[in-house]
């Protein structure tokens, strides 16, 4: 893989991403523009992971029966019909919707991340995932700018129209730049394709354990993003959409954890970074939760817990696409729909535990979970399989 295309792929998988995550420091104005209560705002981050989830069922597999060339071209086509939709949404239930649509459809971020591994020399395969997972991470982050700063400008619509437009443009690079591919022989029908995902869960131990961390710890992470604009919003910081767009680039650590650590799983080092990462991502939840007596604290564990996150989640990717290479799209889609699962279970949770004990329910849940978490890897550091963990240099 040459690094121009290595590139494209970080882009490509930032922009796509970052479709989910605009909503997030605009909860407030959204909701109330499409007459949605502040209560049940986290259900708009809710539909999308609800289509994500869905999307990594049946379209993730996809991966490893069709080209990938084409396919991640045509979900990306399709992506921006839904972005137009969501801009023009005139109600609740639409809006609602059409994110769910859009979550269906920006499982292309997870496609390029397959793509990428199968292109990749496996000893190098930790590497490049992280590359491309760094640039996931500052898709997430940038789009908490962007999206903050068009509110502001000229309003949230703007920003789903706007995506579409660049969607757009990389549709294009995508169509010049991406390697085609040889016809391969179908091997399976599509529906013994989406059943073998299931078999893969029960198979593969690597994959079931090390999805089940994916689900708490994204859990944890979107029960802090998801009613953070609630705060920040209000008195006494009473934020403007913008400022609290750029907060979001507190986490940019997030994107150093991701490049090291797929040369650290590569090392044989997973289990390690793992375990540190994740006592990061506990104690991050001490600083976080001293919000109320100076915004500099929140800062402080953004840039701690998004740096554990991203290094969980890289070794976690490293270590399942070891087991089986010959099923990267599928193993790609029964990791991320634990994902899925967490991030919404964490989008609706927090805004509730908001709305009935403040910030401090929000940040007990938190540790709560980063708690059970490090509780359950150090349960199944035993029954990993060494393939997974053992070094590649």
């Amino acid at each position: 893989m040459s690094r121009a295309v290595m590139l494209l792929f970080a882009v490509a998988s930032g922009l796509a991403v970052a479709n989910a995550y605009f909503a997030h420091p605009m909860l407030d104005v959204m909701a109330d523009d499409l007459g949605l209560s502040r209560a049940h705002a986290g259900l708009i981050v809710g539909a999308t992971q609800v289509g994500y989830g869905l999307g990594l069922i049946l379209l993730v597999p996809i991966g490893d029966l069709i080209d990938r060339r084409r396919l991640v071209i045509a979900q990306s086509l399709l992506s921006v019909a839904a972005l137009i939709a969501i801009g023009f949404a005139s109600s609740g239930n639409m809006l609602l919707v059409a994110m769910a649509v859009m979550g269906l459809l920006a499982v292309v971020t997870q496609a390029f991340v397959a793509y990428a591994a199968s292109l990749a020399p496996p000893a190098e395969r930790g590497h490049i995932v992280g590359v491309v997972t760094s640039g996931i991470v500052l898709g997430i982050l940038l789009a908490r700018t962007v999206a903050g700063t068009l509110t502001d400008l000229s309003g949230w619509r703007t920003v789903y129209l706007v995506s579409a437009a660049a969607t757009l443009v990389i549709v294009a690079l995508l169509w010049k730049a991406l390697p085609r591919q040889e016809a391969r022989p179908a091997t399976m029908s599509y529906p013994r394709l989406i059943g073998s995902l299931f078999g893969l869960l029960v198979s593969e131990p690597a994959l079931l354990i090390r999805g089940i961390i994916c689900m708490l710890i994204f859990a944890n992470i979107t029960t802090l993003l998801t009613p953070l604009v609630l705060p920040l919003s209000a008195p006494p910081f009473s934020l403007s959409h913008t400022a609290i767009g750029l907060f979001g680039l507190a986490g940019v650590a997030g994107a150093l954890g991701a490049t090291r650590a797929g040369r650290w799983t590569d090392r044989g080092l997973g289990q390690r970074t793992t375990g540190i990462s994740l006592a990061l991502m506990l104690l991050a939840w001490g600083p976080i939760s001293l919000l109320p007596h100076s915004i500099l604290w929140l800062v402080i564990g953004v840039v701690v817990i998004d740096f554990g996150l991203q290094a969980v989640h890289v070794t976690n990717q490293a270590m399942i696409y070891r087991v089986r290479p010959d099923a990267q799209s599928r193993l790609t889609a029964g990791y991320m729909v634990f994902y899925s699962i967490g991030s919404a279970f964490g989008s609706s949770m927090s805004t509730l535990a908001y709305a009935h004990a403040g910030w401090t329910g929000v940040c007990l849940l938190g540790a709560g979970i980063s708690g059970l978490t490090l509780v359950f890897w150090a349960m199944t550091l035993r029954v990993m399989p060494a393939a997974a963990t053992r070094s590649l240099s």
